[in-house]
């Protein structure tokens, strides 16, 4: 299984093929032809070097919610009546 990860396009290299993402300070290259050239400060999901989508504002809160209750999951920390709330039966 393969986890896509949000990150935000700094520069698009020539026609747009290609851009540098940025996510905590660490930076990659990726594939951008899925999805086509995006302007910078854009967030897109990538998996693999791959641009796969791209993400609006209310989607990439989600995401970076659930990356973080995932985190605090790993580490232990976790709380499933605060993280992951929807998926808890009503």
């Amino acid at each position: 299984m393969c986890l896509a990860i949000p990150m935000q396009v700094v520069a698009v290299e020539g026609d747009g093929d290609v851009a540098w993402v940025e996510r905590a300070g660490r930076r990659q290259l990726v594939n951008m032809m899925l999805i086509g050239p995006q302007p910078p400060g854009a967030w897109v999901l990538t998996s693999l070097g791959l641009a796969r989508e791209v993400v609006e504002p209310g989607q990439l809160a989600l995401i970076e919610e659930a990356l973080a209750a995932l985190a605090a999951s790993l580490e232990g920390d976790d709380d499933p009546s605060r993280d992951f709330s929807d998926l808890q039966p009503k």
